[in-house]
């Protein structure tokens, strides 16, 4: 029992004094902050009274802006400081060097980028190797985009300050502006070391990589942005175009979309990612798809780039297959649709294909035994896949591969038209010229129509 009434009394005794710690250091921590308060009254009240006689008195002008700067109440901060520095060169008394920082430095907070400049400015003509003068004046310049004179301050301020993330950043961003790529990475990669969350930065190392021909780790950057808000549509625009050069038709779709998937996307960003993928889906023959993008482009801006052209040339590849196989498809499509045409050209013919050579990707020559109940005959059938107007050399030259394998007749047929000289050069000769419209009905049946299989001779 005496044992527990001893423990009693001892727990009692600490309790009651960590009540008085506590009393006392709030009685302490109250009288400081009175005395705090004390002492800016004492200021505001002298130099009220000061300024009262004479709005213009340095000394109380001073006393009220440093307690505004010490606050970083900056509109009254620059309010004063903006007298002193009109004052400063008539008031030997008066601290030239410091009135002009302090004025630029509350320019700056508040947005008045032009006072800023200026106050800077003189700052550094009095005193040339001061941190934050150098610093901030380079960081100006860079949005005035003097990238030039940013490099030489930026660069000062960080031989004063080397860690200092600002500085490395606008330095790197600089040195991008004027394309010295090699040297911006270094200060933009040590600017995202100390400042990692800086995504801006990290988007402008993604294209210096780019711009040094290191695309693979440009892209690893932008696939690493893509899901940022602010930064992701752009980084999808840039990995998606990269892709798309590089013929990577799938992993171009997957940015473009994931671009598009995004909120609040800048109008002109949000246009070319629909403008890009519809670019590539025709590239992959997925007609319908790009006609989307196309159209909800043409309701944005309805003289967007060739939008208007693409999608009257297109919806009627949409509607038509064997139009688009004759276009878009690969050479071995293209000549497998050529090859039905031949097979069911003439009606109530037994045809036999001889031979089939390909012009790269512009024509295709079938050469063909024709026996009708009327006459027989070798027939060459050329087959022109570029749009537009074929001319009279594309002709001279069938007629004369034409003689070069004795063929009898000759079908050249077009998804354009014949320039009048074409037609001119085949009205003596045994050459059917077929245009657009003529074909687009010949692709309209050619399926329905029905073909015999027949050995081809190479």
């Amino acid at each position: 029992m005496g044992m527990i009434s001893i423990l009693a009394v001892v727990i009692v005794l600490i309790v009651i004094v960590i009540i008085m710690i506590t009393v006392l250091g709030r009685a302490k921590g109250g009288g400081s902050g009175g005395k705090r308060a004390k002492g800016r009254d004492a200021i505001l009240k002298k130099a009220t009274k000061r300024l009262n006689q004479n709005p213009r008195d340095p000394e109380g002008l001073a006393a009220l802006g440093d307690l505004y700067y010490q606050e970083e109440a900056w509109d009254k901060v620059f309010k004063n400081y903006e007298i002193l520095v009109e004052l400063a060169s008539s008031s030997p008394a008066i601290n030239e060097f410091e009135v002009n920082l302090r004025y630029a430095i509350a320019a700056i907070k508040l947005g008045f980028t032009n006072e800023a400049y200026r106050g800077f400015t003189t700052a550094r003509s009095l005193k040339s190797d001061n941190f934050e003068v150098n610093y901030n004046l380079g960081y100006l310049e860079f949005q005035r985009k003097n990238y030039e004179r940013a490099v030489q301050l930026l660069q000062q301020a960080r031989n004063q300050e080397s860690e200092h993330a600002p500085t490395l950043r606008y330095l790197g961003h600089s040195l991008f502006k004027l394309k010295k790529y090699k040297e911006a990475m270094a200060y933009i990669r040590k600017a995202i070391d100390i400042a990692p969350e800086d995504k801006e930065s990290l988007y402008a190392l993604a294209e210096c990589y780019y711009e040094v021909n290191q695309t693979e780790q440009a892209l690893r950057i932008f696939g690493h942005l893509r899901p940022d808000p602010v930064m992701g549509p752009n980084a999808c625009l840039f990995s998606g175009t990269i892709n798309m050069n590089q013929h990577q038709y799938e992993r171009a779709i997957q940015d473009f979309e994931i671009g598009l998937r995004h909120q609040n996307i800048k109008p002109d960003i949000l246009i070319e990612l629909k403008y890009r993928a519809a670019t590539v889906y025709l590239k992959m023959q997925e007609i319908g798809k790009a006609l989307g993008h196309l159209k909800e482009i043409q309701a944005e801006n309805p003289t967007y780039r060739d939008v208007a052209v693409l999608i009257g040339r297109y919806q009627e590849l949409n509607a038509n297959r064997n139009l688009q196989i004759f276009l878009m498809a690969p050479s071995a499509d293209f000549v497998a649709l050529c090859r039905k045409i031949v097979m069911t050209y003439y009606t109530r013919a037994k045809i036999k294909i001889t031979n089939i050579s390909v012009n790269k990707n512009e024509w295709a020559d079938i050469l063909a035994e024709v026996d009708t109940s009327k006459w027989s005959d070798l027939v060459m059938f050329r087959f022109i896949r570029t749009q537009g107007t074929v001319g009279e050399l594309i002709v001279r030259d069938f007629h004369s591969h034409l003689k070069e394998v004795k063929a009898g007749k000759g079908i050249c047929i077009s998804v354009g038209n014949f320039s009048d000289e074409a037609k001119r050069y085949t009205e003596a000769r045994l050459i059917d010229l077929i245009e657009k419209d003529k074909l687009s009905a010949i692709l309209n049946t050619v399926d329905a129509k029905s073909t015999r299989t027949v050995p081809t001779k190479k």
